[in-house]
């Protein structure tokens, strides 16, 4: 069986609405000759002639009848279904977003985020898990809703990014640390005891690459998984930990930081999603809020 236009469901509502074959016509601005067409094909579609002809005017057929409240509600539900999604009201909005962050995201721009999302949604709860790698599969699957990091190869071809905040790395040592004084060269900073930050479990980055030069090489004394893990070794010992500056402002409260004395690239933190919130309204609102607020903590 075939497939029925259902560009002929607009054309059946008009002319049971108008019950007139040229008054639907000049509604659809269309010629009479061709409604007259259009009707036929009803006709033939649904195997009922639906206005028959009595006097000088048309009346409809039970089944015309029968149709009319049904045919007028699918063509409003068609439409809007179809129009642009309208602005959501967000004091009745209750839902739970899920970022995927490294840590100290969450310690630095959670609490003012969390504020943020429930002046205007008070039904908003957010959920931040930690992000291990940069592969894009959770994107895509939909368990997660928004994604921080910086851009590379791992990330999925198709997927939205917006660069968030610019960041640098920078040394972090205890209070009355030999390097909380005095001017820090490379020499100083190499000849510490250092914590190497990689979730791979690599021995060496680009502050090593940057080293190089000065033929200096870091002493990494431990490697560990995450920054917040390197910070609170750093505090409780003489070991520096070397992170990135304001991924990392609140849970270096306390302790002392300073540059690291070499040249080295800044890294972009941008915000991911997968294409197909792209226009969900909002999904909108929730990066524009994300925005807003490490743009402020800026």
């Amino acid at each position: 069986m075939s497939t029925p236009d259902l560009n002929l469901l607009v054309t059946l509502d008009v002319l049971l609405v108008e019950g007139s074959v040229a008054r639907a016509a000049r509604r659809l601005r269309l010629s009479p000759s061709a409604m007259s067409r259009a009707l036929a094909r009803l006709r033939e579609t649904t195997g009922d002639p639906l206005l028959v002809r009595a006097g000088r005017g048309l009346v409809p057929t039970p089944r015309a009848l029968e149709l009319r409240e049904r045919v007028g509600q699918l063509v409003e539900d068609a439409k809007a279904a179809l129009r642009p999604a309208e602005k959501p009201d967000l004091k009745q909005l209750t839902r739970t977003f899920t970022l995927r962050t490294r840590e100290g995201f969450a310690e630095n721009f959670g609490l003012d985020l969390m504020a943020r999302l429930r002046e205007e949604a008070p039904g908003v709860r957010l959920r931040f898990v930690l992000k291990s790698d940069k592969d894009s599969t959770r994107l895509r699957e939909g368990s997660i809703d928004l994604e921080t990091g910086v851009v590379g190869g791992a990330t999925g071809p198709e997927v939205r990014t917006q660069a968030l905040f610019r960041d640098r790395f920078i040394g972090v040592v205890r209070m009355g640390h030999a390097l909380s004084q005095g001017e820090i060269t490379p020499a100083r900073y190499a000849d510490g005891k250092h914590i190497c930050v990689s979730r791979r479990g690599l021995d060496r980055g680009p502050i090593d690459e940057a080293l190089e030069p000065f033929g200096l090489k870091r002493d990494i004394v431990m490697i560990v998984g995450g920054f917040s893990t390197a910070l609170a070794l750093a505090r409780a010992s003489d070991l520096i930990a070397s992170v990135p500056e304001r991924y990392t402002g609140n849970l270096r409260a306390g302790m002392h930081s300073f540059a690291i004395p070499v040249s080295m690239l800044e890294v972009t933190i941008s915000l991911l999603w997968h294409p197909r919130l792209d226009a969900d309204p909002v999904h909108r609102w929730l990066r524009g809020c994300v925005r807003e607020v490490c743009g402020a903590a800026g």
